[in-house]
């Protein structure tokens, strides 16, 4: 009898079909319901990605009003949320923090029960609305800051940041952190959003495979990375009176000593894109944008003299998270609020695998190869 053949990881072996989201091989660009990333987020804000990721099409002007008007009434944390997320200590990581609050919203949410398309999509939008609340507040408390309401004159991303940081963020910051959330906001069956299906499989609520996917993206292989990245650049050191020159030549020399040391740099490589992340051009220029805005060029010196020395060893390129980290640094978030962004962002692409998932429903179970003992019995031997 021949044995079935082991794909590790579930590599090269495909699950489903889905109409949300594909790298394209020819142009190796990431699509969205058909339409390149990069000309999404160079033209459209996030709201709009929300939308099409949901219903298929990018939405008309009147859709767009009844949608900014679902999101902005839905912006405000609930008392109960706001009690559950004192409970956690400031040492719970913030990743822990988005994950209760999820399931406490769900928990509370008064349509709980239902999973009807109508109510998934309520649910889906009221979660994309509430959830930079919890990220914002989160940081605020464990810097001993009052919570800031939201506002519903401000669009998604000015909101997030007023939020956050207690004062109106300049154009070109909004515009850094909306593309930022435009390029994080889906990309097919990555391991978190897999998750979510597979829970979404058993006939379980939306809240329920969120929180699932949470627990997937908090990995540092997966929507860790990006905190990661982060804490390279601290190892090396930022020196804000460095040139871009002095910065690049050790940050050079700091991945030449990982790379001999077999040390696992975080932010290169891919495991779908074999010729660079389409993704990492357009966050780039956003990341650019900041640099000049906050006349920080030993960022620029740090991040170019990693690429070039990885580059030059092993021909790996960057992927997303590498230029989204220290962009959110410029921005002010504190690191360990990193992959909350990337939540904030990508509630829109797993909630639309869920209700995809629902919409054409069989239970997610593989087999397996047993490799154990043969049988045996209690007492024998």
């Amino acid at each position: 009898m021949t044995e079935p053949e082991i794909h590790k990881g579930l590599a090269g072996v495909v699950v489903d079909t889905t109409a949300i989201s594909k790298v394209n091989p020819d142009t190796n660009s990431l699509l969205y319901r058909g339409y390149p990333v990069q000309e999404l987020a160079g033209s459209r804000d996030f709201e709009d990605i929300a939308y099409l990721l949901w219903n298929g099409e990018l939405p008309d002007a009147g859709e767009r009003e009844r949608f900014d008007a679902f999101e902005r009434a839905h912006r405000a944390l609930p008392d109960h949320v706001v009690a559950a997320i004192d409970l956690l200590p400031l040492t719970a990581h913030p990743m822990d923090v988005a994950r209760t609050a999820v399931s406490v919203l769900g928990a509370s949410h008064p349509r709980a029960g239902d999973s009807s398309p109508e109510a998934n999509l309520e649910k889906a939008a009221a979660l994309l609305a509430v959830f930079p609340a919890v990220v914002a507040y989160d940081q605020r408390r464990r810097r001993g800051q009052e919570r800031v309401e939201p506002r519903e004159d401000l669009g998604y991303s000015a909101n997030f940041l007023w939020m956050t940081f207690g004062e109106e963020a300049p154009p070109e910051v909004i515009h850094a952190f909306d593309v930022s959330m435009v390029l994080y906001a889906e990309h097919s069956f990555n391991a978190s959003t897999f998750t979510a299906r597979v829970i979404t499989s058993t006939l379980s609520d939306l809240h329920s495979a969120v929180t699932g996917a949470i627990g997937a993206l908090k990995g540092a292989l997966h929507g860790g990375a990006n905190e990661a990245v982060m804490h390279t650049f601290e190892e090396i050191g930022i020196r804000e009176d460095e040139t871009r020159e002095e910065a690049a030549a050790r940050a050079k020399a700091w991945m030449e000593d990982a790379l001999a040391a077999r040390k696992k740099v975080m932010g290169f490589g891919h495991r779908v894109y074999k010729h660079g992340d389409s993704r990492v051009p357009t966050m780039k220029s956003a990341l650019d944008a900041m640099i000049e805005y906050y006349g920080r060029s030993e960022i620029l010196g740090l991040y170019t003299g990693l690429e070039t020395a990885m580059d030059e060893a092993k021909g790996i390129k960057p992927n997303l998270d590498y230029p989204a980290g220290p962009t959110y640094h410029l921005m002010g978030f504190d690191t360990e609020m990193f992959t909350p962004l990337f939540i904030a962002a990508r509630i829109t692409g797993w909630t639309a695998h869920i209700m995809e998932q629902a919409a054409s429903n069989s239970l997610i179970r593989p087999l397996s190869l047993y490799d154990g003992p043969d049988e045996r019995h209690v007492g024998e031997g």
